[in-house]
């Protein structure tokens, strides 16, 4: 593991692309918690989750950075150094409720 993130220059203010994970929506699955990616705002469901979207759209678009969105917790994660900072002050405000699965 990395001791620092070299793509944090990369993180951009988004809008996020769904009020839930894009993919559970349309499938109608359930996820633990929420993941927004800040390259381009694809709201996936972690790692703990049945479908992992967020790390299938790292795969998918080599896009580095995500940020833990729901509930908000004020980290980010980079999978390519696999290192997690503060984002904090850069927090990704929801677009409204987001729906509950667990």
């Amino acid at each position: 593991m990395s001791s620092h993130c070299s793509h944090l220059a990369s993180i951009q203010d988004v809008t996020p692309s769904a009020r839930g994970c894009e993919e559970c929506l349309k499938s109608g699955d359930t996820w633990v918690h929420l993941r927004i990616c800040r390259t381009c705002g694809h709201v996936g469901c972690c790692d703990d989750s049945p479908n992992r979207h967020a790390t299938r759209h790292f795969h998918r678009t080599q896009h580095p950075i995500i940020e833990g969105y729901d509930p908000p917790e004020g980290w980010g994660w980079c999978y390519v150094d696999e290192v997690e900072f503060d984002l904090s002050d850069r927090m990704t405000p929801q677009l409204g409720p987001i729906p509950r699965y667990y």
